[in-house]
C-alpha cells in the first residue's frame, strides 16, 4: 500500500484544519484554534487501489513559516487553501507556490488550489472566475469547498491524490513515492 504525503498550506484562518478534520473525521470545528502543526492518516481507495494518505496540516501564521518550510520538502502534493471571504488570502497563493518550488527544487509539483468557505455566500469577496483565472495562470487545478457543509472536501483530497499518483508515474526520478518504495523494498530484504 502506497503512502501519499499531502501538505495543506495557506494563510491563517482559511480553514485548513477544518478541511482536514472534515475529511479525516467527518466533523466540522466551529471554534478556530491556530494550528502549529497536526498530522493525520487515512486509508482511501483511489481507482480501486488502497492508499494511505498522510496529511500534514500546517500553520498559516507567518511566525511558523520556518516549521512549514521544513515539511514542504517531504510532501508529495499540496493543497493551497484560501478563503473566499478574504481576498488577501488568495493573493498569498503565488507566494506559496514559489515557496514549495524552492523547497522541492523543481516547479512541476502536484498542487491543487482550494477556495474554501463557499457556504459564506453573503460574505464572499473572491469571485470564482477570479480564483479560476489565477489558477489557470499558475497552471494549477482549482476546486471550491466548504468544510462546514462538506462540499467537495473529499473530492479535494482525492483529486490531489490522483495528481500525486499521475506525477509519480510520469516522473519516477523526481517522485518521493518511488524513493520510499525503493527504501521499503530494501528494508524487506
Amino acid at each position: 500500500m502506497t503512502t501519499l504525503r499531502i501538505v495543506v498550506v495557506g494563510s491563517g484562518g482559511v480553514g485548513k484544519s477544518a478541511l482536514t478534520l472534515q475529511f479525516v473525521h467527518s466533523k466540522f470545528i466551529e471554534v478556530y484554534e491556530p494550528t502549529i502543526e497536526d498530522s493525520y492518516r487515512k486509508q482511501v481507495s483511489i481507482d480501486n487501489k488502497d492508499h494511505v494518505l498522510e496529511i500534514l496540516d500546517t500553520a498559516g501564521q507567518e511566525e511558523y513559516s520556518i516549521i512549514r518550510d521544513s515539511h514542504l520538502r517531504s510532501g508529495d502534493g499540496f493543497l493551497l487553501v484560501f478563503a473566499v471571504d478574504k481576498s488577501q488570502t488568495l493573493e498569498q497563493i503565488p507566494k506559496l507556490k514559489s515557496q514549495i518550488a524552492r523547497a522541492k527544487e523543481f516547479s512541476n509539483i502536484p498542487m491543487l488550489i482550494v477556495g474554501n468557505k463557499i457556504d459564506l455566500v453573503k460574505d464572499r469577496k473572491v469571485k470564482k472566475s477570479t480564483a479560476k483565472q489565477l489558477a489557470d495562470s499558475l497552471d494549477i487545478p482549482y476546486l471550491e469547498t466548504s468544510a462546514k457543509t462538506k462540499i467537495n472536501v473529499d473530492e479535494a483530497f482525492l483529486q490531489i491524490s490522483r495528481l500525486i499518483l499521475k506525477f509519480s508515474d510520469q516522473n519516477p526520478s523526481l517522485s518521493n513515492l518511488h524513493k520510499r518504495k525503493k527504501k521499503r523494498a530494501c528494508l524487506l530484504l
